[in-house]
């Protein structure tokens, strides 16, 4: 793995855990890729990807092959052996597939088109599971997952083509319009939302509008601009300031709490290409 000389000691931290979960590649050993958060398969995957990893490597074949070997011929991808499989979860292993350079892989191709079956009324994606009751705040789409759905599509051949994602995105700029908490897991806007975080595990600030910064139905919206200036108005010095961290990801430098952080700021100037092209 090519890793950035200032930020091997992070890797070399996240690499001690892999076996954690017991067994390889932060898995358990039943193969589940979700558990043990932040070091999970899933949360390492991203993590290490933002820090350089990608395809070629043997490490992001062991952790892109924990996924692949739950995923299924409908194209949804499994978090376990057994058990329920949601929206949240096929869309979470395809988003690291395809950070880790797996988009074009022929799973992904019918992973893409069975999110799109899924689809709900409002553009968004959700699971059928309403713990809170039944009504239209319920009944909505997740935001977090919606936003998780459109990172993966963001590596695909429908980004800006498929009037279905343009629905989620308007689906996403409603949100940050109501703040209101939807979807059976109740993802709202709030305090914490606002504050910068990163890596992107969870829904908040900094990874909606950089995800949408890819989709043209998004770019000259007042919401998207509202959320863009208001990311903008936490920059010191040109560089990302990191605010609310996973808190057992203290230790690594390149996202401590209250310093700037240079991948992160990496990523904020990619939105800034992409709203000028």
């Amino acid at each position: 793995m090519a890793i950035p000389t200032q930020y091997k000691d992070d890797v070399d931290a996240i690499l001690k855990k892999r076996h954690d979960n017991g067994a390889d590649f932060w898995a358990t050993p039943d193969g589940r890729w979700g558990v043990g958060s932040p070091f999970s398969t899933f949360d390492c995957g991203l993590i290490l990807s933002e820090l350089g990893l990608r395809r070629p490597d043997p490490l992001a074949k062991g952790i892109a092959e924990q996924f692949l070997a739950l995923w299924q011929e409908d194209g949804r991808i499994r978090p376990a052996p057994k058990g329920a499989v949601y929206p949240c979860h096929t869309a979470n292993a395809a988003r690291v597939l395809c950070h880790l350079g797996y988009a074009k892989d022929h799973r992904l191709k019918r992973t893409f088109e069975h999110l799109l079956e899924v689809q709900h009324d409002d553009g968004g994606w959700r699971c059928n599971t309403v713990k809170l009751g039944k009504g239209p705040v319920t009944d909505a789409s997740n935001p977090g997952v919606t936003l998780a759905v459109l990172d993966a599509f963001r590596f695909s051949p429908y980004l800006n083509k498929d009037k279905r994602l343009d629905k989620a995105v308007t689906s996403l700029l409603g949100h940050w319009k109501t703040r209101r908490p939807l979807g059976p897991c109740a993802f709202g806007i709030g305090t914490l939302f606002m504050q910068t975080e990163f890596p992107f595990l969870r829904y908040n600030l900094f990874f909606y509008v950089y995800v949408l910064s890819f989709y043209e139905a998004a770019k000259k919206s007042s919401p998207f601009r509202d959320a863009l200036g208001t990311l903008e108005a936490k920059l010191v010095d040109k560089l990302l300031v990191i605010e609310n961290p996973n808190r057992r990801l203290a230790k690594l430098s390149f996202c401590k709490k209250g310093e700037p952080s240079r991948p992160a700021t990496r990523r904020y100037l990619e939105i800034l290409k992409n709203i000028r092209t």
